[in-house]
């Protein structure tokens, strides 16, 4: 999937020039002149990244790294003309995640933005999906899978095992999952738990070893049975 780009430069020439580097390399771009049209952009449109400098007309570059940073954790890289080090200090204190000084190399730049993408897209992924022994939960499209095979849960079963992975090694007692799946005024007792229990042990196959019952207190997911 492309990735899109926010340049916030000010500098027509220079904006073009990095604008054909990210282009080439596949990614979709967007631009901004000035500070309040790129917080405009940004309100619009889902960004990836933002490349933004400092000195803006309309609305500086501190202002608005701060107000992106408000609502979103969107890697942002900082432009300066300006080598100082209380500037580069302030920059991540406001929340930037990387700091270029002009005159810079557009190559380098790019290399930079790459970096930043690829952290984020490791980190999108840790978060989306939660996997152990073998079992893979993907949250967004709320999928399982077993040793590489499709696991076909129903939404209590998905909710049980996900709860488990999420404190493994721990035991969860029934009245835990009562309380975490159904909520407080569920009615029924722990032979609901214990059925929903079997039903994925038995959806999980081989892995189902990894769901462990502890005697009189309920279970737990351990990685090594």
């Amino acid at each position: 999937m492309s990735r899109t780009i926010l340049i916030v430069e000010d500098e027509p020439i220079l904006r073009e020039i990095m604008k054909d580097y990210l282009l080439e390399e596949g990614y979709q771009v967007l631009e901004a002149g000035d500070g309040k049209n790129a917080l405009a952009l940004f309100e619009e449109h889902e960004v990836d990244l933002i490349i933004l400098d400092i000195m803006l007309p309309e609305l500086d570059g501190w202002s608005v790294c701060r107000r992106i940073r408000k609502t979103s954790n969107v890697p942002i890289i900082m432009l300066t003309a300006r080598s100082d080090e209380d500037d580069t200090l302030l920059g991540f204190e406001l929340g930037a995640d990387d700091y270029v000084t002009k005159p810079y190399s557009p190559p380098i730049l790019l290399a930079r933005a790459k970096r930043l993408l690829e952290t984020r897209q490791i980190r999108e992924q840790e978060e989306n999906t939660l996997s152990s022994s073998g079992i893979i939960i993907h949250f967004p499209s709320r999928t399982v899978s077993a040793n590489g095979e499709n696991c076909c849960l129903t939404h209590t079963e998905f909710e049980i095992l996900a709860y488990l992975l999420k404190n493994k090694g721990i035991i969860i007692t029934r009245e835990q999952l009562i309380t975490k799946i159904w909520g407080y005024d569920f009615i029924g007792d722990d032979r609901t738990v214990n059925s929903h229990i079997r039903n994925l042990r038995a959806k999980l196959g081989e892995q189902a070893k990894h769901i462990v019952t502890v005697v009189r207190s309920g279970y737990k997911f351990e990685e090594k049975v």
